[in-house]
């Protein structure tokens, strides 16, 4: 092969720092967008944020008549539709202030000595929770020794994971002569904490510890107990003509149990709140005003960010190399930094600007109008690359008077219908959720129903896609959903 040099000339898209940090903004939530913001204003003595008395809102011109975003959308008009938990940290604050045990509160009424009387937590563990219940038990040393290996091997659902044969092993080395007896009464003793049924070793001893609690008179008691202990596999595989053969209970008595048993709590360590909430913020208002839907960006994406014109100034002076090089780049990332803060802010809008004018059905009557629609069809309308589609629509989310919805919710795939037109897979999801809402309980539709009678609304789905839609929303098959009258 010959060497040689060659001119080719081409064009190629360079990612450069400014580019990167774009892309990484318009990928933020709003409260990741904050925390952003606040870190440049702490490291860049250039940048400010400017105060604002009023709420100014950012919106885009309509491309429909159906949508209207020219007029100013003030955060006080969305106030009424926001849900309480969208101003808990406001409520908390008032209400730790206002309180008068709260144990933040600074009034003089309050105890200030070294032994403050405990108030209660947000949140506690299961662990925490039973092992406070040990402390006011009267236990031995040794029976102490013994609930706390017992609670440590209490799974979240407040069961037991560990045999009390392995338990009683690794405290035999710490205790002497201590019987396998003595570790199973502080297990039932256990028990018998709250929740009740915590510490159970399989589903069954759960239920019955739960119904051993209650009281002897209560009505179909000793029926349930008989069940639960001598036909557990026919309940649970919903068997109940089978069961009702061989428990010698009629229809209406067998129901009469079943329901006592549904009472009872399968997962008792659930009672016990162990995780903080996750709250979200919207990142999209949408609201419909004189008869138009109206978009608007939530305030603190559009944080009022300008340049310290003090400090930019300083550049004209008399200062040294250094000190000008310092300011200069510090200027060039803040112009870049609100540039690409005002670009996000564009795009957002534009593109829930896009989605609201192609999914109004929804807005105006709910899932079961909702479209197909892909990025595909949002890229081309706004005039972007679907890659900048996915990640303006990723955990960002939209407040609608239906609720609060990921951007990403509104994106389906089609089915083809009988007249030729196109039904989104949401929609049909909808209606799948609604005919099984309105089945009848011991005769529960079966998927070749369910696809029949969409076929009858002229929407031919096949089985296997009704049955994979009904297991995304978490709902049992026919056999399982089958109840007694």
């Amino acid at each position: 092969m010959k060497q040689g040099l060659h001119l080719k000339m081409g064009q190629q898209l360079a990612m450069t720092p400014q580019l990167q940090h774009a892309i990484k903004l318009l990928q933020l939530s709003t409260l990741d967008l904050q925390q952003e913001i606040q870190n440049v204003l702490d490291s860049n003595p250039l940048l400010e944020q400017e105060d604002n008395n009023g709420t100014q809102e950012v919106t885009a011109k309509p491309d429909s008549s159906q949508i209207d975003t020219s007029e100013a959308i003030t955060q006080q008009e969305f106030s009424n539709d926001l849900p309480a938990e969208n101003n808990w940290e406001d409520s908390n604050y008032q209400n730790s202030n206002s309180s008068p045990t709260s144990s933040t509160s600074s009034s003089s009424s309050g105890y200030e000595g070294e032994d403050s009387i405990y108030q209660g937590e947000s949140s506690t563990s299961l662990q925490d929770h039973l092992i406070w219940q040990m402390q006011l038990t009267p236990f031995s040393d040794t029976d102490l020794m013994i609930a706390e290996a017992l609670i440590d091997s209490i799974d979240e659902s407040g069961y037991l994971t560990t045999s009390c044969e392995s338990i009683l092993e690794s405290l035999i080395t710490e205790v002497d002569d201590l019987e396998l007896d003595e570790v199973l009464v502080v297990l039932k003793r256990i028990q018998h904490f709250d929740p009740i049924g915590v510490a159970a070793r399989s589903t069954q001893e759960c239920l019955q510890i739960q119904l051993r609690h209650l009281p002897e008179q209560t009505q179909w008691r000793a029926e349930a107990l008989t069940i639960l202990e001598n036909h557990m596999d026919l309940l649970g595989n919903r068997d109940y003509r089978t069961l009702a053969r061989k428990s010698k209970l009629k229809e209406p008595e067998l129901a009469e149990v079943l329901h006592l048993i549904q009472t009872l709590e399968p997962r008792p360590g659930n009672q016990i709140e162990n995780s903080q909430p996750q709250y979200i913020v919207p990142d999209v208002y949408v609201k419909k005003i004189a008869g138009q839907w109206r978009v608007s960006l939530h305030p603190d994406s559009d944080a009022k960010l300008s340049i310290n014109q003090t400090y930019a100034n300083l550049c004209k002076g008399n200062i040294s190399k250094s000190d000008s090089q310092f300011i200069k780049g510090h200027l060039q990332e803040a112009r870049w930094f609100i540039k690409s803060l005002e670009s996000r802010n564009e795009t957002l809008l534009k593109v829930s600007n896009c989605i609201v004018r192609q999914q109004q059905a929804f807005f105006e009557y709910g899932e079961e109008a909702m479209k197909p629609m892909v990025l595909n069809d949002v890229a081309l309308e706004v005039e972007m690359h679907e890659s900048t589609i996915s990640r303006v629509t990723t955990q960002k989310f939209m407040h609608t008077s239906r609720g609060i919805f990921e951007l990403k919710f509104f994106f389906s795939s089609h089915v083809a219908t009988e007249s030729g037109g196109e039904c989104s897979s949401t929609a049909i999801k909808a209606l799948i959720k609604k005919l099984i809402s309105e089945e009848l309980c011991n005769k529960p539709l079966s998927d070749n129903k369910i696809a029949l009678l969409l076929e009858q609304q002229g929407i031919k789905v096949a089985r296997r896609t009704i049955t994979k839609y009904r297991e995304l929303l978490g709902i049992s098959s026919s056999s399982q959903r089958k109840m007694l009258l």
